[in-house]
């Protein structure tokens, strides 16, 4: 992290991270005032959703960062290749919504708002802060392999809980709805959106490292 910029980077990474945790926080206590399944379920649930593991790691990274740098969770939340990642999932999350999920329903109140917050301004915050603040000089190529692992994870684990439960979170991966032909379609059409959006992350880092020599 650039020295100079550390007050900068502590202010922004407080300001996320409080609304990063109220998003997270409200929308839990939705889920489980609004749950229609036994509460460990509705919980299970919660934590299948890729909205909110990927917002979880954005707080989660956003706290680290205003800890002391002698921290370790400190030290691995400040690496460039880790907030990059982390910045790719939340930018999937955001693109995502909003061009394909968004106009499925239309929430209101208190889910209107944690919406906007969980696939809007929190996906955005992450973009800008990454731009403003994240050393960007020794991003490569090879890193996308590297963070391809937990969407890799996260789909086993769905494919695995979909299958026990016959729970799915996400229309495009509804096993029972639309059979595995459409949804082994729809995941080889996501595993390229992320590798896509890693080396977009990638070539911008190293465009601006250019433009800053």
């Amino acid at each position: 992290m650039q020295q100079q910029s550390t007050g900068a980077v502590k202010l922004f990474a407080g300001i996320a991270a409080l609304l990063g945790w109220f998003a997270i926080t409200a929308q839990f206590y939705l889920i489980i005032k609004g749950n229609t399944a036994p509460v460990s379920e509705t919980i299970i649930r919660f934590f299948s959703y890729f909205t909110i593991l990927s917002n979880i790691l954005v707080a989660v990274c956003f706290t680290g960062i205003l800890f002391d740098p002698k921290w370790r969770l400190h030290r691995f939340f400040s690496k460039a290749g880790t907030q990059t990642a982390i910045t790719a999932y939340i930018m999937v999350v955001g693109g995502v919504y909003n061009v394909i999920l968004r106009f499925l329903w239309q929430p209101k109140g208190l889910q209107q708002v944690v919406d906007e917050l969980l696939h809007s301004v929190i996906p955005l915050l992450s973009i800008l802060f990454w731009l403003a603040f994240v050393p960007k000089e020794n991003l490569g190529w090879k890193n996308s392999f590297s963070w391809m692992i937990f969407p890799l994870c996260y789909t086993v684990f769905l494919a695995v809980r979909g299958a026990i439960s016959g729970y799915y979170p996400y229309p495009f991966i509804n096993v029972t709805n639309i059979g595995y032909p459409t949804v082994l379609l729809n995941g080889g059409i996501l595993v390229l959106v992320f590798m896509g959006v890693f080396l977009f992350l990638i070539a911008v880092a190293k465009f601006i490292s250019r433009k800053q020599l």
